[in-house]
Formats: C-alpha cells, sequence, structure tokens
C-alpha cells in the first residue's frame, strides 16, 4: 500500500506529548495574543507556521538531511535563533525599562506599543529554530512503516502532525486573546513579560548548549 497507517495511532500519541511541551512559539503566541489581540496572535501563528511547512518540507524533499549533515550550517542557524531570541527578550526588557523610567509620578504604567510584523516575528523565529528541522529528521522517519512510498508517508504524517500543533496553539492564541483585557492590570502585563523575557534568554542558551 502506498501509506501505512498502521504506526499512526503511536505517531499521534507522540505527536500529542510534543505538541503539548512548551517552546519558544508559545511564549511568543502567548505574549502577541495578551498585548495585541487575536488578530496579532493569528497572524504570528501563521508566520510560525509557514516556516513549520518549509522545514517538513525540506525532511520530505531530502534536503533537509543535507543541511543537518554541515556542522557549519547548523551551528550558523543555532547561533542566529539564539541572537533572536535574545533579540526578543531584549525588547522586551527595554520597554519595562522605558516604562519605569517615564514614570514619574511612580504610578504604573502598560507597557509600550508594539509596532512589529507579528507574521514576520513568528516567521523568524521559527525559521531561525534548527530545533524543529533536526525534530523532523529524527521523528517523522521512525513512522514510515511498510509504506510502499516513505515520502508520500512522510507528507501524510507531516500534515498530521502541522494540524495538531495547529489546533492547539490557535486555542492557545483565541484562549489568550478573550482573557486579554482581564490582564490589563500594569502588574500583571509586567510580570507576564519578565517571564516572556526569561523564558527567551533560557531558551537560547538552550539552543546553543544542546
Amino acid at each position: 500500500m502506498l501509506v501505512d497507517l498502521t504506526p499512526l495511532p503511536a505517531f499521534l500519541v507522540a505527536s500529542v506529548v510534543v505538541v503539548l511541551t512548551p517552546g519558544v512559539d508559545v511564549f511568543l503566541l502567548l505574549r502577541t495574543s495578551l498585548n495585541r489581540g487575536r488578530r496579532a496572535g493569528m497572524l504570528a501563528l501563521a508566520g510560525i507556521h509557514t516556516a513549520s511547512i518549509l522545514q517538513v518540507a525540506l525532511v520530505i524533499s531530502g534536503l533537509g538531511a543535507l543541511i543537518t549533515s554541515r556542522p557549519a550550517v547548523l551551528s550558523a542557524l543555532k547561533w542566529v535563533g539564539a541572537a533572536y531570541l535574545v533579540y526578543l527578550a531584549a525588547m522586551i526588557l527595554r520597554g519595562l525599562w522605558l516604562t519605569r523610567k517615564e514614570t514619574a509620578d511612580g504610578a504604573l504604567t502598560g507597557p509600550p506599543v508594539d509596532n512589529s510584523n507579528p507574521y514576520l516575528r513568528g516567521l523568524f523565529s521559527n525559521l531561525t529554530n534548527p530545533k524543529m528541522l533536526l525534530f523532523s529528521l529524527a521523528f517523522l522517519p521512525q513512522f514510515v512503516g511498510s509504506a510502499a512510498q516513505p515520502a508520500l508517508q512522510l507528507v501524510m504524517l507531516g500534515v498530521v502532525f502541522l494540524v495538531l500543533a495547529l489546533i492547539w496553539e490557535a486555542s492557545m492564541v483565541l484562549g489568550a486573546a478573550k482573557i486579554a483585557d482581564r490582564l490589563k492590570n500594569p502588574r500583571v502585563a509586567k510580570s507576564l513579560d519578565m517571564i516572556s523575557a526569561a523564558a527567551f534568554l533560557t531558551i537560547s542558551i538552550g539552543l546553543v548548549a544542546g
């Protein structure tokens, strides 16, 4: 048969575990949705999944193995990705510092308006993260089974994984946007920004250390 459905149940279970594991995408989507609303969150999600589709397509076409077989290219990707995460954290911390500096009377104010393009931010954050590419190379081929067309099997698995991730992350964006008004308290907003900045810095260290 062209595709083998036998490994699908195990693949679904493994995919759910991976999708539910927090990463840089989760923090980026949550912060964007809470600060800028549902539309911006969905645009960031679209950017993230555009990058994911490109990375999965690289794996299926065989180019992913070629890229990751070159240590210099992979190392460069890791450092670029880590640098971008540090940049995101720095922008958050800069906004918090400016807010504090401009509050002359000691009153708490909200964070500055973020005018960056959420789609491009999601796209670039995922494109510069080689872990998705490495994950696809290591994860998807394990569930090829006895398919007569391995490439078609990989396409099916990639689509299933991306759909699961899209459902979970879209639900997260919608939920975060729905409760955003309740989190407008400046103290809450600043706490969320500090958590996001710390998460970006921690993930960036893990990216280059892994």
